[in-house]
């Protein structure tokens, strides 16, 4: 056996392993390694007292439980207090008078932004418990719309001729009319469907004298001698009146680009009767496009929009920028008849699908 030195120094002296802990003084030999390997194959742990590790354990997960259930009750208050809050201003766009000739802002308000800091402080809030809820990802433009950015917001748009009277979304190409090529499936749709959608309009169509009650469906004239029937109203469908017009509602069903979930949106029949005008009127927003299908086109129909002039054909589909200024009128003579057009707000071409989103959340009709 081999027989290390001593404490002392004395080579004659046998030394044994003391079995003491491997950063121990004692002295071992070569029978002592077994035992010492299997000792430094053990783990070293503190001493832990197996009931107060399980009782830290679990005030620790209480803790985190009841901060998470915190901060989900406070987010959730919070975007509620925001929604409740557009409810009790009552809808964000306006009162209740929806659907328009090109001009009237839809919902009715005048067409000037003089909902102020009030409306943009509210769309503020919905956009940021639209944002805790989703992401900001893709929402710079609407970002930047919802705290009043260049444009007709903070200023006059284009050539101060483009004025939205709630929201104006910088960026966005702007004319006054939108090639036909920019919503081609739903322009052809609703073409194709021109025959169906003159018929739903005979079916509830009256004599529009204003000597008698307005008709089931009809809502109260915008204007003198005009009058219109909507299948869709800020947002909402009528229903109602979606099923005296099945033609018309089953080409609504099949568009791509319907603006049908927020208050920007309405479709219906647009009535104007020779001798009305509806003047010098811009839009809520410019991330709509209004469609005019036409049914009834007489001699003598006028529409100019951002100074430009057009007219109508029946049976064609004519893409409008409604947050430019813009006059409708009916120069015919009473023996013309009526101008008769199919009105849909479709989405700017432009406006990117997370924007659409964000935009349908912020401006969802209430409830």
């Amino acid at each position: 056996m081999w027989r290390g030195n001593s404490p002392g120094g004395n080579p004659g002296a046998a030394t044994e392993g003391t079995g003491g802990d491997l950063g121990g003084q004692g002295n071992w030999g070569l029978e002592d390694a077994p035992g010492l390997l299997v000792r430094a194959s053990l783990p070293i742990m503190p001493a832990w007292p197996s009931p107060l590790a399980s009782s830290a354990l679990t005030l620790l997960l209480g803790a985190l439980t009841s901060l998470f259930l915190w901060y989900c009750y406070r987010l959730g208050s919070q975007d509620m207090q925001a929604l409740g809050a557009g409810s009790r201003a009552g809808s964000v766009s306006g009162g209740p008078r929806g659907c328009s000739e090109t001009g009237r802002p839809s919902p009715g308000s005048s067409g000037e932004p003089r909902e102020g800091p009030r409306a943009e402080g509210l769309v503020s809030r919905r956009l940021r418990a639209y944002a805790r809820r989703y992401s900001w990802a893709g929402m710079g433009r609407v970002r930047r719309a919802a705290q009043g950015g260049p444009g007709p917001g903070g200023g006059p748009g284009v050539l101060g001729i483009q004025r939205p009277g709630l929201l104006f979304l910088p960026d966005l190409p702007s004319a006054p009319f939108v090639p036909r090529d920019a919503q081609r499936h739903d322009v052809e749709l609703l073409e194709s469907s021109f025959p169906a959608i003159l018929r739903d309009f005979g079916a509830v169509s009256w004599d529009f004298s204003g000597t008698t009650p307005l008709p089931r469906g009809w809502s109260p004239p915008l204007a003198p001698g005009c009058y219109q029937l909507l299948l869709y109203q800020a947002g909402r469908c009528q229903p109602s009146n979606c099923r005296r017009c099945p033609g018309a509602y089953r080409a609504l069903r099949g568009l791509r680009s319907f603006m049908s979930a927020n208050t920007f949106g309405n479709a219906g029949f647009s009535v104007l009767l020779p001798g009305a005008r509806l003047e010098g009127r811009c839009g809520p927003t410019n991330a709509r496009v209004r469609c005019h299908l036409g049914l009834k086109i007489p001699p003598g129909c006028e529409l100019v929009v951002g100074g430009e002039p057009q007219c109508w054909a029946e049976g064609h589909c004519l893409l409008v920028d409604d947050s430019f200024l813009n006059t409708v009128a009916h120069n015919g003579s009473p023996e013309d008849g009526p101008r008769v057009v199919f009105i849909v707000d479709l989405w700017h071409p432009n406006v990117a699908g997370a924007e659409r989103q964000a935009l349908d959340f912020v401006f969802a009709p209430d409830p």
